[in-house]
């Protein structure tokens, strides 16, 4: 089963995308009359499930409006080459920033090829081409888009990166938030309270922004909250005080990096250290163990964030 027809409302479909694991990363497939829209795309080796959610729902690829990416990290915008050329009619939506390397992502791909090497880039990402120009959009901060019966608003929300935007959608009086109010997996909201946190991978935490962000979500008076990172979060309020402390917990995390004086190696292990400590406290605290499946679900997030912090300390 690879579409989960959401609780709050049955316009809004949650897709999962098989990355890594299940109900790891979700694409949304947005239903308005005859018209569709995709909110993120994954990767390309998504796709297939994307096109069989239309499928499922009785739509066909062509009736596809839009493609909107969060931002341009590849476990968002991955499959945005594949899926424009399935969907001919759509138009990709996205930040100014994240828009030319949807045209051309050639310095993105080199730089995750560097990383991953190219047998590992192909595994869990595919082939990446540009998008012509002319079906890119780039949409503005607080600009909004009629669709259908909808006015979708488009916010800026830097933090995590500086190239991404969330989108409101009053109907649902939800937001799709990328990675922007945190992430959060069904297997850790076995305990209690639910367990959201921030994603600090590099190049772009920032925790002024990061706090920013989360009072712009917020402040449009949404309801519930549609992570990428997965699945649909209600009771914002609590879940914005449950982020908020813990980007002041990262930011200190931070700090303890820069004053211990460390570089390299010893302050990459002293990063990774410290981030699952954090980890493991607020598992404990939700009478979770840090172990087995849980383990390896998290064991991503928290060397990207041990990376991410590691990286900030250094440039300090």
């Amino acid at each position: 089963m690879t579409t989960l027809n959401n609780a709050i409302h049955e316009s809004i479909i949650t897709i999962d995308c098989n990355y890594m694991f299940p109900q790891f990363a979700a694409s949304y497939l947005m239903i308005e009359g005859d018209r569709a829209a995709f909110f993120e795309t994954n990767t390309s080796h998504a796709v297939p499930l994307l096109m069989n959610a239309l499928k499922e729902n009785h739509l066909e690829p062509e009736q596809v409006e839009y493609i909107v990416v969060t931002h341009i990290h590849l476990d968002h915008s991955g499959g945005a080459t594949l899926l424009a050329q399935m969907c001919p009619n759509a138009t990709i939506l996205a930040h100014d920033k994240a828009a030319r390397h949807i045209i051309d992502p050639e310095k993105l791909v080199n730089g995750a090829i560097q990383v991953y090497g190219e047998a590992e880039f192909q595994r869990l990402y595919g082939q990446i081409d540009g998008i012509n120009a002319q079906r890119v959009r780039i949409m503005e901060d607080g600009e909004k888009l009629r669709f259908g019966s909808r006015e979708l608003e488009f916010i800026y929300t830097a933090g995590h990166a500086w190239h991404h935007l969330c989108i409101h959608d009053p109907a649902t009086r939800g937001v799709f938030t990328g990675d922007s109010f945190g992430l959060g997996y069904p297997i850790l909201n076995q305990g209690s309270p639910a367990f959201i946190f921030p994603s600090t991978s590099p190049i772009g935490f920032d925790a002024d922004e990061a706090r920013k962000s989360i009072k712009k979500i917020l402040k449009t008076g949404a309801k519930q909250v549609y992570l990428t990172h997965f699945g649909t979060y209600t009771d914002l309020e609590k879940n914005a005080e449950t982020m908020l402390g813990f980007i002041d917990d990262m930011e200190q995390i931070l700090n303890n990096a820069i004053d211990s004086k460390l570089t390299g190696a010893g302050l990459e292990m002293f990063c990774l250290d410290e981030i699952t400590w954090f980890f493991e406290k607020e598992l404990n605290e939700r009478g979770l163990e840090y172990d087995g499946l849980i383990k390896d679900v998290l064991k991503t997030d928290i060397e990207l964030n041990a990376k991410g912090i590691a990286l900030l300390a250094g440039q300090n």
